[in-house]
């Protein structure tokens, strides 16, 4: 499951995955949030938190994040992962550099500092 994070200013997003992450999850929040971002902003920051209680992605979620990842291709300014499951920290080291937007990761324990980087030098 992904649930959108409240209290994200203007321009960027937040979503936390719970448990098993769906094709589904992605197209009833992830992508109807990412598109209608990008319809007010040239240029997006994304949060993604992957929560303790994480189960891994079905197929077609990852299929669907690599699919909107790669629509907007350009217009990703920030994006931050918040994570503590090895192999998910390992596979985004090994293809980080794919990401075309400045990129960091963090640990759960470093969430606040997350956010802060993502909101970083924005209006409000």
């Amino acid at each position: 499951m992904i649930e959108q994070m409240d209290n994200m200013p203007a321009g960027t997003l937040g979503f936390v995955a719970h448990g098993k992450v769906t094709a589904d999850d992605y197209a009833s929040v992830v992508i109807p949030d990412v598109e209608a971002a990008f319809q007010v902003n040239a240029s997006l920051r994304v949060l993604y938190v992957i929560a303790a209680d994480f189960a891994g992605f079905e197929p077609g979620a990852t299929w669907d994040d690599a699919r909107i990842g790669f629509r907007h291709f350009l217009g990703w300014d920030r994006v931050a992962l918040v994570c503590d499951v090895p192999w998910l920290r390992n596979l985004v080291r090994a293809t980080g550099f794919l990401i075309p937007a400045r990129f960091r990761m963090f640990r759960l324990a470093e969430l606040d500092q997350a956010r802060a980087w993502i909101c970083e030098g924005l209006a409000g």
